[in-house]
């Protein structure tokens, strides 16, 4: 079955990757600077890594439970909060980097757990009080996310401001490395892209070797045969649930270093985990890695080297996110990936 299933997905993959080879040909041809183009494209790779922590942990929760958790983009943001305000408070570091104390290990770290943590656990309560009661009631579940979404983007707001902020990285690490002729930010191209590889691998051997993702695999497909073999199926659920708002929350912490902590957030890297596992199929892990390397180079490369005619349009790049959505659905309606639900 697995051979079978091996020589079914791998040609899906290059569905999406020949054409990223064409769009970094084009951007590479039509840049005037090779050390540009590669700073261009390691920004989509990293940004890609960043993508795919947040959107393992959104399409984990549908491919077992089926529900579309748009609060997800919310629990990326507010674990990114909690990292920053307990930097500051506990270990005196500032969003400012002239001023407080310089981070440390020890004062990214244990922000960071403690945040992962909680968010994770706030996804349990989350699944556990609002939708537990009308599991499978898709709709309706999808609302009650919003709803909550919506209760905690203003909360955040009325509590830590409207102002961006951003984690500190610990002074010790450098501040960047060299690769391909050029510098480029240590954290994004080392952490963020090292902790990406290391969840898809951990995700993958869990799901694919353990008996939790055996349960796993079998929930997605029969639920109910699964609960009648005596399997505690709502443990199981909220297990799930735990882990993928972990993910949300760890993600947050890393884009809060990267990027930045600000409003907004919230629904930007809810539609991105969307784009993401629309394009890889829902359910899919290793949709959802093709996912974010498509939508991160396609955002990198369109908003530097947009260009037709001498006409700049990288005011017009998103457009070209909702184009790669729409070409890999004309061949694949379910993504790459997806299978009925």
């Amino acid at each position: 079955m697995s051979s079978r299933l091996d020589v079914r997905i791998v040609p899906r993959a290059f569905l999406v990757l020949p054409g990223l080879a064409v769009v970094a040909w084009i951007a590479y041809k039509g840049s005037q600077d090779a050390q540009i183009f590669w700073i261009v494209t390691l920004n989509g790779l990293t940004l890609a890594a960043l993508f795919f922590v947040v959107a393992a942990g959104f399409t984990l929760i549908f491919g077992l439970m089926r529900v579309v958790n748009m609060a997800h983009g919310s629990l990326y943001l507010l674990a990114g909060y909690i990292a920053f305000t307990l930097q500051g408070s506990w270990y005196g570091v500032s969003g400012n980097l002239l001023s407080g104390t310089p981070a440390t290990v020890t004062s990214w770290v244990v922000p960071m757990i403690i945040a992962i943590i909680v968010i994770g656990a706030a996804g349990v309560l989350m699944q556990q009080v609002f939708l537990r009661w009308n599991q499978g009631q898709d709709l309706r579940q999808a609302l009650i996310t919003i709803a909550i979404s919506v209760i905690l983007a203003d909360q955040m707001v009325a509590h830590f401001g409207g102002i961006a902020e951003s984690i500190q990285q610990p002074a010790t690490w450098p501040d960047s490395v060299s690769l391909l002729g050029v510098r480029y930010g240590f954290f994004r191209l080392v952490v963020v892209v090292g902790a990406a590889l290391a969840i898809g691998a951990v995700l993958f051997l869990v799901i694919k070797r353990t008996r939790f993702g055996m349960i796993i695999r079998a929930g997605v497909d029969d639920r109910s045969m699964v609960s009648a073999l005596g399997v505690n199926i709502q443990l199981v659920f909220a297990g799930a649930f735990f882990i993928g708002a972990l993910l949300a929350g760890l993600a947050g912490v890393l884009g809060g270093t990267m990027i930045a902590v600000q409003p907004g957030n919230d629904s930007a890297f809810l539609l991105d985990s969307l784009i993401v596992v629309i394009i890889g199929g829902m359910g899919s892990l290793g949709g959802a890695a093709i996912g974010s390397i498509a939508l991160g180079l396609v955002n990198s490369y369109a908003d530097v080297y947009l260009k037709f005619g001498g006409t700049d349009l990288t005011n017009y790049a998103i457009l070209l996110t909702f184009v790669l959505v729409v070409a890999v659905l004309a061949v694949r309606p379910l993504g790459l990936f997806g299978r009925p639900a």
